[in-house]
């Protein structure tokens, strides 16, 4: 249960995500569950007990956060922290199934003789596969409705000099722009900025999609903006500086100097010149005449007067960035590229780190991803905070901003749900944990499947949904939607559903709902706490080990070798990958060369680290020395790359008292050495 519900302002809105902006024409879009929002709005945001997990230096005010959105905005709103500069990359509503890429690492048992020979690893021979990490599978309205309720709270905790950048594609970005024009107002909409993402799409069907969009709306009247500059290109400086100073020979181009708004005339050349419709001049008299003394303005053949923009000049300081952005390349390639499918280039978060934040303000992104906002903050010397629910994005943006040598603390919102890995592998397994639990093609997708018995037939199941949040908590508006709309359409013989919560109100509260409101069928309605079945999701790995104290001319301190290390839920994932790779390749008629883990299973480890701090095993975690494993095999040590392959050892100075291994899925285990 939530401790609390923290208000999303100091009184409650009375709001809800109506989309009622179209006043002018009388038009009005609505869309489903409004009056669910209604409530949760008017209810607040969820507060629940964050857990530290880790501390990586002495700054409190960086936050790397696992966790939901809405629980993260009523923690920081709790605390009383507010943030300066929000930048988010929400799911898209695409349809699309996101990826990443699990890589078998070199076994250290033959990487030494590899790096002898001096030879390259095959990159063919580098075996992969893929687990999913979120699926952007949404219906139109739930997601205006998740996307409401988060935007609210991001709003809740945004300074009054804030600014917020909402990055979307073509899918839903439309959408979404009502409904901040709702939140934050049309007034407080600053751009449009369209990113060109890619280079051409040969789509026979379409122009090719190449750009993303997102929106840049303030919180006030009051915030921080500065313009960026970028190079002038030659082709824009021929394009742009035609005309020549004849007493100079200088090249200028003839800039406007107007600006919307009506205004008085000036006096040019000793003549009153009134300022084009609806426009004003942009400069006073006094800087007027100051500009023909200088030689600087231009005439034209009509007799409007322009500022003469000489090219060396414009050249020195550069292009002022327009609200078009095609000059910024996706992370395809190099040293940023983190192996997550979604990763935003640095210099994109650079520009708009830059231009609407100072030093030491709290820039903050609540769908961190690959965790580039949080690195290009702490690069330009601003505070952060990073938020995600999957584990792979806290993994890494917690091994990026440590190579970076940030400082930061690591949370992990304790909301009842013991995640496995992200939401959708935790959906995933669950189907597989609830005892006869199988899909039924006659239900409505609102029901995840059916178990059968002999007692009471086909029982419809419901599970909330882990990627959406709104639906991990069971109330009256939800139970009134599974009564009014869902039980009316299933089959006539159904006599028990099941349904299964993460958290509710009251459980009283709403079994006496049922049996007043569940009279216009027979149907019996079953609750169950899924967090019972949550708990046997996560199973440790297994793994052996020898610790010894060793002096040598080189090192004096402890070394623990690895000496095997077993993970089920690995090697299950390989299973499952050769079998298919098994009935793809017999279907083609080529032969398959399967995955193959060595006994001792040390190509299943990515990273693990030694804690001399405390042996408590519940205890945040302190990393005194650590090693990761990149996919080529080399060793990147306490954050540093190096050319060495791992030996399956980790050293530190102090006797070591816990170990943490991660597997190159992601799955995290503590052992008390």
């Amino acid at each position: 249960m939530a401790i609390k519900y923290v208000p999303y302002f100091p009184n409650t809105l009375e709001g809800q995500a109506v989309l009622d902006n179209f006043v002018r024409t009388k038009r009005v879009l609505r869309y489903r569950d409004n009056d669910q929002v209604i409530e949760r709005v008017q209810r607040g945001m969820p507060l629940y007990e964050m857990e530290l997990k880790e501390q990586i230096g002495k700054n409190p005010e960086n936050l790397v956060i696992r966790g939901e959105c809405l629980s993260a905005c009523a923690y920081l709103k709790d605390k009383g922290i507010q943030v300066d500069l929000v930048y988010i990359d929400p799911p898209f509503a695409s349809g699309a199934d996101y990826a990443k890429k699990v890589y078998i690492r070199r076994n250290p048992k033959v990487a030494a003789a590899i790096a002898q020979a001096e030879s390259e690893l095959d990159i063919e021979e580098l075996k992969a596969f893929e687990e999913k990490m979120y699926g952007d599978v949404w219906d139109k309205e739930r997601y205006l409705n998740w996307m409401y309720e988060n935007l609210m709270a991001i709003k809740s905790i945004m300074s009054d000099e804030a600014s917020i950048y909402v990055h979307l594609d073509y899918h839903i970005g439309h959408y979404v722009k009502i409904l901040m024009d709702e939140i934050f107002g049309e007034d407080n909409f600053r751009n449009e900025i369209i990113w060109k993402r890619t280079g051409a799409h040969n789509d026979p069907e379409r122009y090719g999609v190449v750009h993303d969009t997102i929106f840049w709306y303030v919180k006030g009247n009051e915030y921080v903006f500065r313009g960026n500059f970028i190079e002038l290109t030659e082709e824009h400086k021929i394009s742009r500086f035609k005309m020549v100073e004849p007493e100079t020979g200088r090249k200028f181009y003839p800039g406007p100097i107007t600006a919307p708004g009506s205004g008085p005339s000036r006096v040019f050349r000793g003549k009153e010149i009134m300022p084009p419709a609806g426009r004003h001049w942009s400069y006073s008299q006094e800087n007027i005449d100051d500009l023909e003394r200088q030689n600087r303005l231009y005439y034209s053949a009509t007799g409007i007067p322009y500022l003469k923009e000489y090219e060396e000049e414009y050249t020195a300081q550069g292009r002022r960035v327009q609200s078009i952005w095609d000059d910024i390349l996706p992370s395809k390639t190099g040293k940023e590229l983190v192996n997550y499918s979604t990763q935003k280039p640095e210099s994109l978060l650079s520009r708009i780190i830059e231009a609407n934040s100072n030093e030491r303000m709290l820039v903050a992104d609540f769908f961190g991803g690959s965790g580039v906002t949080a690195a290009v903050a702490n690069k330009l010397g601003r505070n952060f905070i990073h938020c995600d629910i999957g584990i792979n994005s806290i993994q890494t943006a917690r091994d990026r901003l440590l190579a970076d040598k940030a400082e930061f603390e690591v949370l992990e919102v304790k909301d009842g749900v013991s995640l496995y890995r992200n939401p959708i592998q935790t959906m995933d397994k669950l189907k597989s944990l609830i005892k006869g639990l199988r899909n039924e093609d006659a239900l409505d997708k609102f029901w995840e499947g059916s178990i059968v018995d002999t007692q009471h037939g086909m029982m419809p199941v419901y599970l909330p949904n882990l990627i959406d949040s709104s639906t991990r908590l069971l109330d009256k508006p939800l139970m009134n939607r599974i009564i009014r709309e869902a039980l009316p359409d299933l089959p006539d013989d159904t006599k028990r559903v099941i349904v299964y919560y993460i958290d509710i109100t009251d459980r009283n509260e709403i079994e006496q709902f049922i049996k007043e409101q569940n009279n216009q069928t027979t149907i019996e309605i079953e609750l169950r706490d899924l967090k019972q079945v949550l708990d046997e999701v996560v199973v440790e790995d297994e793994a052996e080990w020898e610790l010894t104290e060793t002096q040598d001319n080189l090192f004096k301190g402890w070394k623990l070798e690895l000496k095997s290390f077993h993970s089920d839920r690995v090697l299950r994932k390989i299973e499952e990958v050769n079998m298919k790779g098994q009935q793809q390749s017999i279907a083609k008629g080529k032969a398959f060369k399967p995955i193959e883990i060595s006994d001792e299973g040390l190509e299943t480890i990515e990273w693990l680290s030694l804690d001399c701090t405390t042996a408590d095993k519940q205890a945040p975690w302190h990393s005194d020395a650590e090693v990761k494993i990149d996919r080529l095999g080399y060793v990147i040590l306490n954050g540093k790359k190096t050319q060495d392959f791992w030996d399956a050892t980790i050293k530190c100075d102090q006797k070591p008292l816990r170990m943490k291994v991660r597997n190159i899925c992601g799955d995290e285990t503590v052992y008390v050495l």
